[in-house]
């Protein structure tokens, strides 16, 4: 399997980030880590083992990108909306630096994303936020309350659009509705997970909004890396 190191110096976030990439061929996929995970944490967990088959015969790439939680939501020492302002630029960085080298280096004009837990989240927020360049999004048991979670009562208009539960309920922008009816969006959950409310409430979203999506309930926990290898296998191969 090909296996490929990057690190550039990123001007929105300020800092170096870095990545693994796999595959040689194939729909890239951009895969974000759990809480606070690097970017080696798909690798160390077994999870590009278990998208081994697919990446293999070329017809999957998986690009794992580094997370910067610890100093955007996890970041008690700063004040709320420095904390979105970093999520902010995480975005920029998604959008404006990753996004361009997917493109260069598999020469597809898309993408998907994916993650567990709270990468899940990152995942269907990125998606929902660029339906143009992520058409095909699969979060598994992931993480949606963020305001509640992370902010202690703060709210602006930044934390509104990076919370999907609140703003794709009243989001009436034709270019993004469009976008998103074009794409197919999976949420994946274990009935007993303790994120199960969230997950079922987002897919309920889409589906009031008319957005193409699969909710698949697992029987169980689900929130774990045994889990993770069978849902990631199931909705990639």
């Amino acid at each position: 399997m090909q296996r490929d190191y990057i690190k550039w110096h990123s001007p929105r976030l300020g800092r170096d980030m870095e990545m693994l990439c796999f595959g040689h061929r194939g729909f890239p996929v951009v895969v974000f880590p759990t809480s606070g995970g690097r970017f080696y944490e798909y690798e160390d967990r077994g999870m590009v083992g278990a998208l081994a088959p697919k990446i293999d015969r070329g017809e999957l790439q998986a690009i794992c990108v580094d997370s910067v939680d610890q100093e955007s939501w996890y970041n008690r020492w700063a004040s709320p909306p420095d904390r979105v302002r970093r999520q902010n630029a995480f975005d920029a960085y998604l959008a404006e630096e990753v996004s361009p080298f997917v493109r260069d280096r598999t020469s597809w004009p898309q993408m998907g994303a994916t993650g567990c837990s709270f990468g899940g989240y990152h995942a269907i927020n990125f998606a929902l936020r660029h339906p143009d360049l992520v058409t095909y999004a699969v979060s598994m048991s992931g993480a949606f309350n963020i305001p509640q979670r992370f902010l202690d009562g703060y709210h602006d208009q930044n934390v509104y659009f990076h919370a999907p539960l609140e703003y794709l309920p009243n989001l009436d922008d034709s270019w993004y509705l469009e976008r998103y009816r074009s794409n197919y969006y999976v949420i994946v959950v274990g009935n007993h997970d303790p994120l199960f409310d969230q997950n079922v409430k987002l897919a309920h979203v889409f589906g009031t909004r008319g957005i193409p999506h699969a909710l698949d309930v697992w029987e169980g926990f689900g929130h774990d890396w045994p889990w993770w290898h069978k849902m990631a296998a199931k909705f990639f191969l």
